[in-house]
């Protein structure tokens, strides 16, 4: 083989070599290097919040609407105008109802103990009225009210709602016993009603029991007021 040649081959190689040193030198550049490609998601659907919370909200049927009243005194219950007349042995009868409002999920209810009603000026000095009445309290699921009356009581149309039973005023419904279902609402009604019948009593002997520890019950007035406490299921 001529010098030449072997020159040539030589030439060739080292070429070659140096080639691939070349190609070995720029992929372990460009390994350094990396694509980039971000993917974003968010809690939606249909182009609007996925996300949110449910909607609980309960109103009252007093004074012959349908209307919201969270705070005492509330919504005025109609014992009629016989209910500042009472005698011994006289009862008065006042009915109400609540419902969920349309979008409202459903709940419970439970009758709170009587309060004074804020803001009503009365006269019954040591609340002497307050512990004579006797309170009941009695429910409903029906479509419609039963009639809030004696005969209706008498017939049994209305469910008696445990823990007031002619208890004294001051005392309500024991928590956790007394509770009463309010039905889910639709997008497009309220929720199926629920009703009550608040009983109110003066005893034949309260005025005997009032004289006997130096008290007269003639001429006093009260105003109690009665929480409703919801809570969504």
């Amino acid at each position: 083989m001529s010098k030449q040649h072997t020159s040539s081959r030589k030439t060739r190689k080292i070429a070659a070599i140096a080639a691939g040193a070349l190609v070995v030198g720029l992929g372990a550049t460009y390994t350094l290097a990396t694509w980039n490609d971000s993917e974003w998601v968010w809690g939606g659907a249909d182009g609007g919040p996925g996300i949110g919370t449910e909607r609980f909200d309960v109103e009252q049927f007093t004074e012959g609407a349908w209307h919201d009243d969270e705070t005492n005194p509330g919504g005025a219950l109609d014992f009629t105008t016989a209910a500042l007349a009472l005698t011994p042995g006289d009862t008065v009868y006042a009915p109400m109802s609540l419902r969920t409002k349309t979008n409202s999920i459903g709940g419970s209810v439970e009758l709170q103990g009587a309060v004074a009603a804020a803001g009503v000026a009365v006269e019954d000095a040591g609340n002497e009225l307050w512990d004579a009445v006797a309170l009941s309290v009695y429910t409903s699921a029906d479509a419609t009210a039963p009639s809030c009356s004696a005969a209706a009581v008498t017939a049994g149309d209305w469910t008696a709602v445990p823990g007031i039973g002619s208890s004294p005023l001051g005392t309500g419904a024991t928590p956790g016993t007394g509770a009463q279902t309010l039905a889910a609402a639709t997008t497009t009604d309220p929720g199926a009603p629920q009703h009550y019948c608040f009983v109110i009593a003066l005893p034949d002997d309260a005025q005997q029991v009032a004289e006997s520890a130096g008290v007269d019950l003639q001429g006093r007035t009260i105003a109690p007021a009665w929480e409703f406490a919801a809570e969504s299921d």
